[in-house]
C-alpha cells in the first residue's frame, strides 16, 4: 500500500488541470493580438520556424513534470517487508460508556470527550502493551480488537460518539463479558479490563460479571465519570427530559463501581478534570507479570520520492530540449 508522509502537498495537484487551461487562454489572447496586427495567415508566413504544436507538447511535459514534483514532495512510501515482532507487556481492554448520560457537561467539554482525551493521552505513553476498545450503552461491541497499533487505536477513538451504539441504556456487565472474550489466545496472566462509565447500570448484574471474569485471572478496574450531585444531559441543544416532561439528571453511582472493582480484583478511581484516573491504573497494570507477544508488522517503509523527482527532472529536460522551432524538412 502506498502512503504519503506529507499529504498536504497533494493539494497542489489541483493546479495540474489548470496549467493547460491557462496556457490555452494565453494562446487565444496571442492570436487575437496577431489579428489586430494584420492577417493571421500572412503573419504566420513571416514566422515559418515557429511551431504552435510544440508549444502544446512543452506545456504538457511541464504539467507532467509539475505533477511528479508534487508527488515527490508528498513523500510517497511503501511497506518494505513484513517482520515478526516480539513485544512484552499487558493486554488492556477499555470499556467506554457511550450512553446519552455521557454527554453531561460536568467535565469539559463533556464526560465522553474528556474520557476520549484521557484514553488518547494514555495510548501515547504505551510501549509494548496491547490495547483494545469496547464501547457500550444498552449493548456492547468491540470497536477495536486487541492490538499494538496505537495509531489505529487513536483513529478508532476519534470516531466514537453516543450514536455509535444504537441501543440506549447502560449494560456494564455485558461490556465486561464482551471485553473478556476479546483477549488474545497468547495472553494468560497480564489481562485487565478498565470500565469508564458514570455507573448508572440499568440492564444487568455488572458485579456478578466482574466476579466471573476475575475468576479467570482478569482484573477489572473502574473509573467513575460524573458528579455525585447530578447533571442534566444536553441533547441536540436541549436538555433531555423523561416521558413526564421532567429534566433527566444523571448522577455518578460510586457504590456500584466500587463493588465492580472490588469483585474484579482491581481498583476504583473517581475521574478528575486534571487527573482522569487512567495513569495510576495503567501504572498498577504494569506491575503485573509482562507476557511476550508475537505479531507480524511492517518493519519500515521504503521512500519512493526519488523516482518521482527523477521523472520530473527528465520531463523538464525534454521540455527544454524541444524548443519552439519547427524541424527542418531536409537535413541538406
Amino acid at each position: 500500500m502506498l502512503y504519503f508522509a506529507s499529504p498536504l502537498y497533494l493539494w497542489l495537484l489541483l493546479a495540474v488541470p489548470v496549467i493547460p487551461v491557462v496556457y490555452g487562454i494565453l494562446r487565444a489572447f496571442r492570436r487575437r493580438r496577431i489579428r489586430a496586427f494584420g492577417d493571421e495567415t500572412l503573419v504566420r508566413k513571416l514566422m515559418p520556424s515557429w511551431s504552435g504544436a510544440k508549444g502544446w507538447v512543452r506545456i504538457i511535459l511541464f504539467d507532467l513534470a509539475f505533477m511528479c514534483l508534487v508527488l515527490g514532495a508528498a513523500r510517497p512510501q511503501m511497506g518494505a517487508r513484513l517482520k515478526e515482532h516480539e513485544t512484552k507487556g499487558a493486554e488492556i481492554m477499555i470499556c467506554l460508556d457511550v450512553s446519552n448520560s455521557m454527554l453531561a457537561e460536568d467535565y469539559s467539554p463533556s464526560r465522553l470527550d474528556r474520557a476520549k482525551l484521557a484514553i488518547s493521552r494514555v495510548v501515547d505513553k504505551l510501549q509494548g502493551d496491547r490495547i483494545g476498545l469496547v464501547i457500550f450503552a444498552g449493548t456492547s461491541f468491540v470497536q477495536l480488537p486487541i492490538t499494538t497499533d496505537y495509531v489505529s487505536a487513536k483513529l478508532f477513538l476519534g470516531s466514537i460518539g453516543t450514536g455509535s451504539v444504537p441501543v440506549q441504556g447502560t449494560a456494564i456487565g455485558d461490556a465486561i463479558y464482551t471485553a473478556a472474550k476479546s483477549f488474545s489466545a497468547q495472553s494468560e496472566k497480564s489481562r485487565a479490563i478498565i470500565v469508564i462509565t458514570d455507573g448508572e447500570n440499568h440492564e444487568d448484574d455488572a458485579v456478578e460479571a466482574a466476579r466471573e471474569v476475575a475468576s479467570t485471572g482478569i482484573k477489572v478496574y473502574t473509573i467513575g465519570v460524573g458528579s455525585l450531585r447530578g447533571q442534566p444531559i444536553p441533547v441536540n441543544g436541549e436538555l433531555l427530559k423523561d416521558s413526564e416532561g421532567e429534566i433527566v439528571v444523571t448522577r455518578l453511582d460510586e457504590g456500584t463501581l466500587r463493588k465492580i472493582a472490588s469483585e474484579g480484583g482491581g481498583a476504583y478511581v473517581h475521574a478528575g478534570n486534571e487527573e482522569f484516573g487512567l495513569n495510576p491504573i495503567i501504572d498498577d497494570i504494569k506491575k503485573m507479570e509482562a507476557e511476550k507477544y508475537n505479531s507480524v508488522v511492517f518493519e519500515d517503509f521504503d521512500e519512493q520520492f526519488m523516482y518521482f523527482l527523477a521523472a520530473a527532472l527528465a520531463l523538464l529536460a525534454i521540455e527544454m530540449l524541444i524548443g519552439e522551432r519547427r524541424h527542418k524538412k531536409s537535413l541538406f
